[in-house]
């Protein structure tokens, strides 16, 4: 048999073998805490279940949607507007998707010829490269450092990479690196794509999960910001519809209209049922979301401050649901360090380096287990001795 040459970039993703090694460990009995995947554990509130469950009990709801339901995409624009302040044409500039890992994957293929060259951060979530690659895109790697508080330093990209690039993808709060960009980040960015006709996707999944009293608000809520990109915007984290697949693009008309244009020729809409929980999510009780963000800053004040005493120095992060820290001073492989991790105290995080080169010598803890699951790990790793020595 004989393959598509595009399936050359792609190995096994580091999620699919972090996850055979724990089901290797449960068949033989040993216990796991991970801490890996972004998989939220906190549930809807009440009234989006409601809202779904007397949906799916409608026998006429199970018909093919096709089209996002106005009543849908009306109560988007009018949740950017009261959430974000950002003015939305509900016919041409909202489009759902089924879950913004679609979108990632696919946008790229309404936007790029093969030879195109996008831009895309360094380290970064993996769909961010690997759908640009499905469309046969050349990659150029933004660096997100340390050094620079992880925000990408835009006037070290070079004159004749920007005058290239057709796309770029950037995402705040951020997502390995949990950073947060200041406004100026937005105005300069707005002005680069603008110089360099490239078109801008925003990531703006973790919008609510902003710890310590601050606040993020939109990508499309700076001047010149809709004359230039989308953002895409999801229900997975704040409203615990992770399973729900319920994501949003949201912007530059002539984006969105692309965009759907190919999922047109890709899928027949998201289930009719689930645009009636999303409604419910985004226009019901927002009190629900403040829940959902103390109960991650509380695991975010866990993990940090109990790594911390046991030698394990990790600052707190001020968004999202993730930790990014350095490894241990006696570890120089990201990977290595996490596999010892999950071999000497059964609690699996992701190596850095599975979020491009920028991120060796990082592992990134994802903030989904509860409390009682949190200190069990902390136990774990410090009867390891794994902090003290190889």
């Amino acid at each position: 048999m004989q393959f598509a040459k595009r399936m050359n970039h792609f190995n096994e993703g580091i999620f699919t073998r972090l996850s055979e090694i724990k089901r290797q460990r449960l068949e033989q009995g040993l216990g796991v805490i991970d801490l890996s995947v972004g998989a939220p554990n906190t549930p809807p509130a009440q009234h989006i279940i409601q809202a779904l469950c007397e949906a799916a009990a409608d026998v006429q709801n199970y018909t093919y949607a096709i089209n996002d339901q106005s009543e849908l995409l009306k109560a988007v624009s009018e949740w950017y507007k009261r959430r974000y302040q950002v003015d939305l044409d509900p016919k041409t500039e909202v489009c759902s998707l089924l879950g913004s890992q679609e979108g990632l994957a696919h946008i790229s293929l309404s936007i790029v010829d093969e030879g195109d060259l996008v831009l895309v951060p360094d380290p970064c979530y993996p769909v961010f490269a690997d759908g640009p690659l499905l469309a046969g895109a050349e990659l150029y790697y933004m660096p997100q450092k340390e050094e620079h508080q992880y925000v990408i330093q835009l006037e070290d990209i070079p004159e004749e990479i920007a005058q290239r690039a057709k796309f770029m993808l950037v995402s705040y709060p951020n997502n390995p690196t949990t950073a947060m960009a200041p406004e100026q980040f937005y105005l300069d960015l707005i002005a680069f794509a603008k110089k360099h006709d490239i078109i801008v996707l925003h990531d703006n999944a973790y919008s609510e999960l902003v710890f310590d009293g601050k606040s993020c608000g939109s990508f499309l809520a700076f001047p010149g910001a809709m004359d230039v990109g989308v953002e895409f915007n999801s229900l997975s984290k704040t409203y615990g519809l992770a399973g729900a697949r319920i994501g949003f693009c949201l912007g530059n008309a002539a984006v969105v209209s692309m965009l759907k244009k190919l999922k047109s020729n890709m899928d027949y809409g998201m289930f009719l049922p689930i645009q009636k929980a999303a409604i419910a999510a985004i226009t019901g009780d927002q009190s629900d979301v403040g829940r959902v963000r103390a109960i991650y800053e509380e695991r975010r004040d866990i993990l940090c401050e109990g790594f911390s005493r046991l030698g394990w120095e990790i600052a707190k992060p001020d968004a999202t649901m993730f930790i990014w820290t350095r490894i241990p001073a006696h570890y120089d492989n990201s990977e290595q360090f996490a596999m010892d991790l999950v071999s000497r105290a059964g609690v699996i995080v992701t190596p850095g380096s599975a979020f491009g080169p920028s991120g060796e010598g990082y592992v990134r803890l994802a903030l989904v287990q509860d409390r009682e699951q949190l200190e069990q790990a902390l136990q774990a790793v410090e009867n390891s001795g794994l902090l003290t020595s190889n």
